[in-house]
């Protein structure tokens, strides 16, 4: 690393500390509030599946899972976690993610 890139790492540093023991704080605060994972229900899944247009085959494709993996939920036999449950979110608040993140393509065969 460069004295220069260090020597502004440590200035950033000690201005931080400065701020943080002083009455009145100067640099800005950002308060950061990230969203809980939802835990889905066998029918949430299949509901959001459905509204996708989806087979179990292809929706498991798309999620990045299993066809037993999509059965098993729909079941109520399993839960969607993590990333899995983040994008049946993302999914549900946007309808139009499949399209714009076309993870999968039908194409017709000849």
């Amino acid at each position: 690393m460069s004295n220069s890139v260090y020597e502004s790492i440590m200035t950033g540093l000690n201005e931080a500390l400065e701020d943080s023991k002083s009455a009145k704080k100067v640099l800005k605060r950002h308060k950061v509030t990230v969203e809980p994972v939802k835990v889905y229900e066998a029918d949430e899944v299949k509901k959001i599946r459905n509204s996708t247009g989806m087979s179990q085959k292809i929706f498991a494709s798309y999620m990045g899972v299993s066809d037993k993996t999509v059965e098993a939920w729909e079941a109520g036999t399993n839960h969607p976690s993590g990333a899995a449950s983040r994008l049946l979110s993302m999914i549900e608040k946007d309808k139009e993610l499949i399209i714009k993140f076309p993870f999968v393509t039908n194409v017709m065969a000849k």
